[in-house]
């Protein structure tokens, strides 16, 4: 899970444009908008997040995550978990699972080591609010391997919904795992317990 993770995360921020992305593609120049931004902004504050780490939480937080609709995506995570929450464990797992993926983008940055990503021609799905935005990850001297993006249109903006890595979903692999720490912790209020306390931990530098 953590190597499928990173190598998402690193895809993000890598993105090569292969071929024009017009105003047909709003979902692609999206994604390449926010990484332009997002690089930018750790070289121009590379200071001061030296000088205090955590403080790329707050860069990934502010840039990347506006555009990824984590309510659908803890639905669909959490599965007949999510049917079965009250509204307020549901706005917590959202809050706690967002941060989670906010410290997992953050570990990928500092792992960066330049890898390209080519940028393919995206697929509209069934619905015309939906498209699949397709990558690779150029792996030099083996195969490249495929990412796939689920976006949506929500109230006028694209959103990212879930990710496949060599057609392994990310949204599934999350679903897995929590459904056994839900079964272990006896109930979806432990698994919220669990991820505050190791989201805390990063927020103070642990």
């Amino acid at each position: 899970m953590k190597r499928l993770l990173t190598i998402v995360c690193l895809s993000l921020f890598t993105w090569l444009p292969v071929g024009a992305v017009g105003a047909n593609a709003p979902a692609q120049q999206l994604v390449i908008d926010t990484t332009t931004k997002l690089l930018a902004l750790i070289e121009s504050e590379r200071e001061q997040i030296t000088a205090r780490p955590v403080y790329i939480y707050e860069l990934v937080e502010g840039t990347i995550f506006p555009h990824f609709d984590f309510e659908r995506m803890g639905r669909l995570v959490l599965g007949k978990h999510w049917r079965k929450a009250s509204k307020t464990q549901r706005e917590q797992f959202v809050k706690e699972f967002s941060f989670l993926l906010v410290r997992t983008y953050a570990t990928a940055m500092m792992d960066y080591t330049g890898q390209e990503v080519i940028y393919l021609p995206y697929r509209e799905g069934k619905k015309k609010d939906d498209v699949l935005v397709r990558t690779e990850i150029d792996q030099k001297g083996g195969f490249p391997i495929p990412i796939d993006y689920n976006l949506h249109l929500k109230e006028g903006e694209w959103k990212v919904y879930n990710v496949k890595i060599d057609a392994v979903s990310l949204v599934l692999n999350y679903r897995t795992t929590f459904s056994g720490e839900i079964r272990k912790l006896k109930g979806i209020d432990g698994l919220i317990a669990q991820l505050q306390k190791r989201n805390q931990a990063a927020r103070n530098g642990q």
